[in-house]
């Protein structure tokens, strides 16, 4: 079937029955699914699906439905319902669809040859995978192992002339296993994911990772109620990123709901601190030519040096804030209308190896595990409870587990002292090794 061309027939069959303007959304793709436990395959799931999601405008008021039957019938009758939901909505005149025509030119998207590789050599990435980190002793039992992947082909048109598509592919390995000792238990879990297979980490590299997060956090001892250093490990990035990610959401901002919305071009962080979000970087695990509703993505520094840059907006957020779309519409799938959110967010690296900042640290916690919201997006309080290991002198000393941490946003971005140079670039959301002077933990 030729989508670009269902589509562009689609919003003109919108005008028809009464909307004044309309964007129509399809999606078409193929999701694998293997899961893997005790060497004996689970499940072995594989589907293909597709769907339609159409918003209307009529006299500025908007409204969404979708269907995932492509049939005149069934794409009509959403139409329909969608122009009658409109008749019943708020008018507002920021109401309004992009006419930016332009793509982005993005690498590395789609894996043409995923779906020629052998099932049985995906199976066997997962036994394989689970076999080796059952090898370690220390290792007792496994949670699974799993293969999957999918293919999707993304096509936007709307009433504005735009008329866009693309296609893209993504893979993942994972496995979790348990240690024990004695009345001890410890999980420990890893995984990768790829655009493409051949890129995908060997089952041995992900099995040992997974292996040592479980057996490495067995007889945690626990420190007292302190202040001190303390340092993030990668694995935790969202820790830190997701309440200001939050808190730089353009709707947000408008809101009054964003403890950065009135500190534009100011300084609310260490200088050696910068926050990226890019769109256009090759085989990007959240890479893509345009947004979900179709303006073209770009790289954007959000905090540069530790000075607010900018924050993110879709169509409709940016004319409300008088500022332009920054290609940040995001779409969770064709049965919702967008929202707003990142595409690789990424703090970027320093010069210091891991190993040097733990050496630079005198006495702190390296923090591998987080529960709780982290930043509050609101109010820039931050909390949670915390697992890793204990530094003393420099030097990793024991692991702990049923801390908490608290402090606030401002006091932790602007004790940012030391960055790692371990940045790992393949994950959507991204940082180093970073340090924070101090903090409160809560122990004993």
């Amino acid at each position: 079937m030729d989508y670009k061309a269902l589509a562009e027939r689609l919003v003109q069959t919108c005008s028809k029955k009464g909307a004044d303007s309309a964007e129509v959304f399809i999606e078409t793709g193929r999701d694998l699914s293997i899961d893997v436990r005790k060497g004996e395959i689970e499940t072995v799931q594989e589907a293909a699906s597709q769907g339609i999601g159409f918003r209307v405008f009529t006299k500025g008021k908007m409204a969404f439905s979708s269907c995932n039957d492509f049939s005149d019938a069934a794409t009509g009758s959403a139409i329909e319902s969608a122009v009658r939901f409109a008749q019943q909505m708020t008018a507002d005149p920021n109401n309004v669809l992009p006419d930016d025509k332009g793509v982005t030119a993005v690498d590395g998207l789609h894996d043409t040859k995923i779906g020629q590789i052998p099932m049985e050599t995906k199976i066997q990435l997962a036994v394989t995978a689970e076999k080796v980190a059952l090898k370690d002793a220390r290792i007792t039992k496994s949670d699974g192992a799993g293969y999957s992947e999918g293919e999707a082909e993304i096509f936007i048109a709307n009433s504005s002339g735009v008329s866009k598509s693309y296609k893209s592919s993504v893979c993942r390995l994972g496995v979790s296993v348990v240690a024990e000792k004695g009345e001890q238990k410890s999980s420990g879990g890893e995984s990768c994911s790829r655009r493409f297979f051949a890129d995908l980490k060997t089952p041995d590299e992900i099995a040992a990772k997974a292996a040592r997060k479980a057996y490495e956090l067995l007889d945690p001892r626990m420190v007292k109620t302190q202040r001190a250093a303390v340092l993030f490990d990668p694995d935790v990035a969202g820790a830190l990123l997701g309440g200001i990610l939050a808190a730089v959401n353009g709707e947000r901002v408008l809101q009054g709901a964003s403890f950065l919305g009135t500190l534009l071009n100011q300084k609310i962080a260490s200088a050696l601190l910068t926050i990226v979000d890019d769109g256009t970087r090759a085989k990007g695990l959240a890479s893509c030519p345009f947004d979900g509703e179709g303006v073209p993505t770009q790289r954007r520094i959000l905090v540069s040096q530790g000075v607010l840059k900018g924050f993110m907006y879709n169509t409709i957020i940016a004319r409300r804030a008088g500022v332009k779309s920054t290609g940040n519409a995001s779409r969770d799938g064709f049965t919702g209308v967008p929202g707003i959110g990142p595409h690789n967010l990424y703090v970027v690296a320093g010069t210091n190896s891991r190993e040097e900042v733990i050496a630079a640290t005198r006495k702190g916690l390296l923090l591998t595990e987080v529960t709780g919201y982290g930043i509050n997006p609101v109010n820039g309080d931050f909390s949670g409870g915390a697992s890793g290991f204990w530094i003393e002198g420099g030097k990793i000393a024991f692991p702990v587990k049923g801390l908490t941490i608290a402090g606030r946003a401002d006091e932790m971005l602007n004790g940012i002292d030391m960055l790692g140079n371990d940045l790992d670039m393949n994950r959507g959301m991204a940082a180093p090794t970073v340090r924070i002077r101090e903090m409160q933990i809560g122990g004993d």
